[in-house]
């Protein structure tokens, strides 16, 4: 599945609910299905920049694509991370880098989040795209 038709599915996720209680819960519930990472990369060079909470990601190359990993310490911060690597894990380093987050707005995410969450979200995009780079670069 490419990577829109996967944001397309989220926006169509989170249009099945009438208010953001209810999508803050799903969120959660997002949260708890994450591909967790595993103790050893739980170190300080997988935390992400710029996130109130702590958010580790490691990310492996298998098959040409980047499989991605994660955990946050934060039950609204692990569902963010969660609809991120949903999106972006099992791809291709070029589509990763190709693709626009025009779904976050779609969902309306940016604008229910504390300003430190929403910065937290805009650092998390950017780590997975410098995963994406690195990755990129090696197969080239």
């Amino acid at each position: 599945m490419s990577i829109q038709e996967i944001q397309n599915e989220i926006v169509e996720e989170f249009s099945l609910f009438d208010d953001w209680m209810q999508r803050y819960e799903y969120m959660i519930e997002l949260g708890k299905s994450l591909p967790l990472i595993e103790d050893q990369y739980k170190m300080d060079e997988n935390i992400i920049k710029g996130c109130q909470s702590r958010v580790w990601v490691h990310a492996e190359l298998n098959d040409d694509k980047i499989v991605f990993t994660a955990d946050s310490d934060a039950i609204i911060t692990k569902g963010i991370i969660a609809i991120l690597i949903r999106a972006f894990s099992h791809q291709h380093p070029k589509d990763i880098l190709d693709a626009n987050t025009d779904f976050i707005d779609e969902i309306g995410l940016k604008e229910h989040l504390s300003p430190t969450r929403a910065n937290g979200l805009v650092s998390m995009i950017k780590q997975l795209k410098m995963y994406a780079i690195a990755y990129q670069t090696q197969l080239n």
